[in-house]
């Protein structure tokens, strides 16, 4: 398959509240069969829950890691582009087998992960990185996902400073770009707070820009989960299912998995619902591993 660097190995509705993850998983490796087969079972688990696997958590080869999401339950699963797959280097065969893997699989592309190494804030080859995430927009819409994820830069609160006006413009060259190419860029949340971000957003009256809404990632930088919600409602398109909390000895915020940190996801759950959310909530963090996720999703439906 051509897919540039990205390894890739060998291949080898009703919720049934009886059955557990570990359960499916137990019995898939003691009985030596393919985690495909009992990914159904699992699956029926999620139905409700639209759960997505972020596949760079489970730090598995890349054939590995959608076998491992798919007996995990998952309906979709968040690719990155920079590392697991390359918009430049994927030829239109190797789209097809992608596309084949996952059709195998019963999954779906919910999301790609196109993380830069700086903001669009930064002008320094700015150029480049707006037509890769371009570039990225256009795989996306052909993986059917809807929304490609990234850091967009620090926000400044002055709407004077030469970095907003940056990123407005470039928010709205990528909005209008991502209403012909039929995904979205999806600004991820925690460099600043949710105000400042949707006051960054909404600058931009004839083009769009959704939101990815990482919790986690608020609170390690000190800012209210809670009140990004609010401010960023109708804008979120993605949920991580990560968490983190204030280290008071350390002075800084620390990643932790999910329900060992401050953030309230029946809260964000509830808010989201009123506005009749069908987004994904994606499981997995930088750092983390298969057992983590694991523990996530069960974390997840026991709310």
């Amino acid at each position: 398959m051509e897919m540039g660097n990205a390894p890739l190995d060998s291949p080898r509705d009703s919720v049934r509240p009886c059955l557990s993850f570990s359960t499916v998983i137990v019995r898939c490796r003691a009985e030596n069969e393919s985690p495909i087969r009992d990914a159904t079972l699992a699956r029926t688990l999620l139905a409700e829950l639209n759960l997505a696997i972020r596949l760079s958590a489970l730090r598995l080869p890349f054939r590995r890691s959608l076998e491992m999401a798919a007996s995990l339950g998952a309906s979709s699963v968040e690719i990155d582009a920079r590392t697991e797959i390359h918009p430049a280097q994927l030829s239109d065969t190797g789209l097809r087998q992608l596309r084949k893997m996952l059709d195998d699989l019963d999954l779906k592309v919910s999301s790609l992960r196109f993380q830069t190494r700086r903001g669009y804030d930064v002008l320094d080859d700015l150029d480049r990185r707006v037509e890769a995430t371009k570039e990225t927009l256009k795989l996306a819409y052909r993986l059917g996902a809807s929304v490609v994820v990234n850091s967009i830069g620090q926000t400044p609160e002055d709407e004077s400073d030469p970095r907003w006006i940056t990123l407005q413009q470039v928010m709205d060259d990528l909005g209008r770009y991502g209403a012909k190419a039929g995904a979205f860029l999806a600004a991820e949340t925690g460099s600043e707070s949710g105000s400042a971000l949707a006051k960054l957003l909404n600058s931009n009256t004839e083009s769009f820009t959704a939101v990815a809404f990482n919790p986690g990632q608020l609170i390690i930088n000190q800012h209210s989960a809670s009140e990004a919600v609010d401010a960023l409602l109708d804008r979120i398109h993605v949920v991580y299912a990560v968490d983190g909390v204030l280290d008071l000895a350390a002075g800084r915020g620390i990643a932790v998995p999910l329900g060992q940190g401050s953030a309230d996801f029946p809260e964000f759950i509830g808010k989201l619902e009123n506005i009749h959310y069908g987004g994904r909530f994606v499981v997995g963090r930088v750092g983390s591993n298969a057992d983590e996720v694991n523990q996530a999703i069960r974390y997840l439906r026991e709310l």
